[in-house]
This record gives C-alpha cells, structure tokens and sequence, in this order.
C-alpha cells in the first residue's frame, strides 16, 4: 500500500450513514474502541458539512471522505485541495473522470499536503459502484461485464498515479493479482451471512474480504442498524482477531 498509509490493526471504516451530525457523533463515539475509523459519506456530510468531518477528526481515528468526485479536472483539484485541508486519510474520486482528472486530484493532494505538513490523503478511484450489477451496466450503455469493467478503470486509474481503490469484495483477488502490491484496495459490500444485503449486489464476509486482500473494510447497516452498535462493532473486530 501506499508508504504513508501504515497497515490497520483494526481494518475496520464504519460509514456513519445517519442524517444528522449529532447521531453520527454518538455513534462514532460509540463503536470507536472497536473499528479503526469512521467513512463520512454525502448523506452526513450534506447534513454537516466540513464541521462535522473535523468533530470525527478529533477522536483520533482515520477518517474516509467518500465524496466521489467526477468534474472537469480542474474543480476537482479544487475540491481535493479543500478536503485535503480537513487532514482526513482518505477520499474518494470516480475513475470514469479519466487520467487528466485523476492526475490533477493526485497532484493537489500531493501539494496541498506538503503545505500543511501532512502526509497527503490516499485518493481512492471508484470504479463500478457495488449496487450496480450487469443489468445496471447495460443501461448506462457500458458494454463490458463488471468484472472487466472495474479492471479496465482501475488499470487505467493506476497508471494514471492513482494510489488506492474502492472495489467489491467480489473483485478483490483479480486487482491484487494484476495490479502493483502497494495499491490500496478499500472495500464495501461487507456483510456478516446473517445480515440483509440492502442495495449492495457484490458482498463478502470480513474475514474473507481480508484474506483476499482487502486494505480496509467499510461496514455500515451491519453497525449503526444493529440494536447495539458498539457490540455488533466488537463481535466483528473480534471475528477478524483485532478486538
């Protein structure tokens, strides 16, 4: 992986999908002794803005920003500059954007970073959203199967500069295999056999989604819908052997 980006002893992000920064507060303080950090996706951070992302900050674990920027690469490397001053770990663009794109939000990570003095955040290249299937693919008129679809965009994502990835679970083993050690590889879609798939298509167990060679985890309704967050959240770190 990335050589700032040191390996998880919890693999654990728990996207805090909840409408308001107050339940995502709670909640993060809640399960933080067992998960390694926290994703603010658009519903939280439309509800809370930047404020809310520097509230997860402060409890000390890593913070994923799962915005998706897709513009022209200009406004991208705007918008990368200014979430790279909220000092979260990891942010996420969409590949479809193309190699300009990609290369413009690297390189402001890159420098905004070293005029903070941070290490910069890994840019995460999103290829096939996890809810979308073969059937969804031919209605957006992509032509090829998922699986080739997501290596094409992310060996395309790579040579562009890209460090990391959001893949499904499903697709773990074949980047590993065809793309250089270092990338990132995180990963939704988790679920436990007794959990509801939700909109997710493309699911794995944590173990197995670890095994194969996932960097992080990103696990919400298995979480926050559980009925006791903070225990659904140790009985899975402990399942995984980090708790």
């Amino acid at each position: 992986m990335p050589p700032h980006v040191m390996p998880a002893k919890n693999p654990i992000l728990v996207a805090l999908d909840v409408p308001t920064p107050t339940q995502a507060i709670d909640l993060a303080r809640q399960v933080a002794p067992y998960v390694g950090g926290f994703k603010v996706g658009l519903e939280l951070f439309t509800s809370g803005g930047p404020e809310v992302v520097a509230a997860i900050c402060k409890l000390g674990s890593e913070v994923f920003l799962d915005l998706k920027f897709y513009d022209i690469p200009n406004t991208v490397a705007k918008a990368v500059a200014n979430a790279t001053r909220l000092k979260v770990q990891w942010m996420t663009i969409h590949c479809a954007g193309g190699p300009d794109m990609i290369q413009a939000a690297v390189a402001s990570a890159r420098e905004n970073a070293a005029a903070l003095g941070i290490h910069p955040p890994v840019i995460l290249g999103v290829t096939v959203l996890t809810s979308m299937d073969q059937a969804q693919l031919k209605a957006i008129g992509v032509g090829n199967d998922v699986e080739d679809q997501v290596a094409a965009l992310a060996s395309m994502a790579v040579s562009a500069g890209l460090e990391g990835l959001v893949c499904s679970p499903l697709e773990l083993e074949r980047l590993r295999r065809n793309l250089p050690e270092p990338i990132a590889l995180v990963t939704p879609g988790i679920r436990a056999a007794t959990d509801a798939l939700g909109d997710q298509k493309r699911v794995m167990g944590p173990k197995e989604a670890v095994a194969a060679g996932a960097t992080r985890l990103v696990m919400g309704r298995p979480i926050y819908a559980a009925s006791d967050p903070a225990l659904a959240a140790k009985t899975i770190a402990q399942c995984l052997g980090v708790a």
